[in-house]
């Protein structure tokens, strides 16, 4: 644990709370969930014309995927108590500041994309432009990942 300082508190506290787990870290798990980001990511942008919501669903997963990968580097893995705003948070913790502007549109597009997921019939429909205008900074977070990856520390 030695070199865990920021957010160290965060992944404490979350997996007190049962929200994240402890489990071997895995470069390799982290590097074939980044493929699948790029995967979705790339479906998405193929997808946005002829099923926006679709291609909203694959983006969002792709940006959830890159978090996940950074977690799985790390050792710590969400459990379905903490889904996904705990890989949010435990991300968040370490790498905001100085990046949570690169972070903080995941939040919105979860929100996004749960109210049509389940509230589909209250929902605005999701647009294609929607789609285009998320899906740069959805590849901004996979990027971030793909940098973090080898240089976070192992929990």
């Amino acid at each position: 644990m030695a070199g865990w300082d920021k957010g160290r508190a965060t992944i404490d506290a979350l997996i007190g709370s049962g929200e994240i787990e402890r489990v071997p870290a895995s470069r390799h798990a982290a590097e074939a969930e980044l493929a699948r980001a790029r995967t979705h990511v790339d479906s998405a942008r193929q997808l946005l014309a002829k099923d926006p919501e679709g291609a909203y669903t694959l983006a969002y997963d792709a940006a959830r995927r890159a978090l996940a990968a950074v977690l799985q580097n790390q050792g710590p893995r969400v459990t379905s108590r903490g889904g996904h705003t705990a890989v949010y948070e435990a991300v968040r913790a370490q790498l905001d500041p100085p990046l949570g502007s690169i972070l903080r549109p995941f939040n919105r597009m979860r929100a996004r994309r749960n109210e049509v997921e389940y509230r589909s019939s209250e929902a605005p429909s999701v647009t294609p432009e929607e789609v285009a205008a998320d899906v740069p900074k959805v590849e901004a977070l996979i990027e971030l990942a793909e940098k973090a990856v080898p240089n976070m520390p192992r929990y």
